[in-house]
């Protein structure tokens, strides 16, 4: 059942099955199912078409746009952009004929990261906080922390702030957000944000 001690919103024409639990300040757009289990944040966004299929765990102010199937084994931490028709998998080897329910594999995903429209992640990577995958990759690895990814098969292609701009080293393995003026600095191929 739903917490009724919560506020959202959820359109008509939206279905919540029973046994979740969806934060105050939520909105639920049109064509939606939530499924048994689920527990959706605070002050999120779910747009229209959305599915998220049992035991999914949503952070706060997390925004899911339009046409994405959010499958068990995904879990997102707070402040995620999941863009327009983004496809996410929770098996590897799937048939129709073979039930695989016990072998879904978890995808993690961190605080902060975005993915782009039309992206796919194939099941049973991590993506870091504040990654960035660009619009119609495909992930098949997992994700560090800040790393851009782009392409199919996704590769980095450099290292962005948590405002999502691109970052550029010194000698010295320093960068400076252009938008925020947040610090980071770059060791090995780690990021981490300074001040």
């Amino acid at each position: 059942m739903t917490d009724k001690t919560s506020t959202y919103y959820a359109h008509p024409s939206s279905f919540i099955d029973e046994g979740c639990l969806i934060g105050h300040g939520t909105t639920i757009w049109h064509f939606c199912h939530i499924m048994g289990g689920c527990h959706i944040g605070e002050d999120c966004n779910i747009g229209q078409n959305v599915v998220i299929s049992p035991q999914v765990t949503i952070g706060n102010r997390v925004k899911i746009q339009n046409n994405v199937s959010v499958y068990t084994g995904v879990t997102c931490a707070d402040d995620v952009f999941i863009g327009p028709s983004v496809v996410f998998t929770n098996v590897v080897n799937p048939r129709s004929f073979v039930s695989r329910k016990s072998e879904f594999r978890a995808t993690p995903i961190g605080k902060g990261a975005s993915i782009g429209a039309n992206a796919t992640i194939v099941c049973g990577h991590s993506i870091g906080p504040y990654a960035l995958i660009g619009a119609g990759a495909v992930v098949t690895k997992d994700v560090p922390p800040y790393a851009l990814m782009v392409g199919n098969p996704a590769h980095q292609s450099g290292w962005v702030s948590e405002y999502g701009c691109k970052l550029s080293f010194d000698n010295d393995g320093n960068a400076t957000c252009p938008e925020s003026g947040q610090q980071y600095h770059i060791e090995g191929k780690s990021v981490t944000r300074t001040r």
